[in-house]
C-alpha cells in the first residue's frame, strides 16, 4: 500500500530538481553525490530528531532506500 506524504508531488519534485542541478552544476561523480547526500542525511536526523528517535529513523530510512532501489540494470 502507497504512503502519502503531506507534501505535494510539486513541491518534492522541485526540491529534487534543485538538488540535482547542485550536483550537476559541481559535476560531482556518484561516489561523491552519494556522500554529501549522506552526510546531509545524517546532519538532518542529527540535528532535527530527538537522541531517542534517531537509531529508529534512520533504521526506516534505510528500509525505505533499500525499498526503492531498483535491481535491474542501470542504464
Amino acid at each position: 500500500m502507497p504512503q502519502t506524504s503531506r507534501y505535494s508531488d510539486e513541491r518534492v519534485e522541485t526540491l529534487l530538481t534543485e538538488l540535482v542541478e547542485v550536483l550537476e552544476k559541481h559535476k560531482a561523480p556518484t561516489d561523491l553525490s552519494l556522500m554529501v547526500l549522506g552526510n546531509m542525511v545524517t546532519h538532518l536526523i542529527n540535528t532535527h530528531v530527538s537522541a531517542a528517535q534517531r537509531s529508529l529513523l534512520a533504521r526506516s530510512f534505510a528500509d525505505a532506500l533499500q525499498a526503492s532501489v531498483n535491481d535491474e540494470q542501470a542504464h
